[in-house]
């Protein structure tokens, strides 16, 4: 069991995406809890175009 600061790196330390298995950025959203705002790190949008999470392909089918 790390420490609140190794769990921090950790999460910090790179994403990939989950349809294609290449590196994505890391982005910093936040949400409340017990009147408090916390940070949460999770994978960004993917810049493959190939790939089936793609942010491109997604604003695509969307728009």
């Amino acid at each position: 069991m790390g420490t609140r600061s190794q769990k921090a790196r950790d999460a910090q330390a790179g994403s990939v995406c989950p349809g294609c298995g290449r590196p994505v950025p890391t982005v910093v959203t936040r949400h409340k809890t017990l009147g408090t705002f916390v940070p949460h790190w999770g994978p960004g949008p993917c810049d493959n175009p190939d790939c089936s999470r793609s942010a491109a392909r997604e604003a695509k089918r969307t728009g």
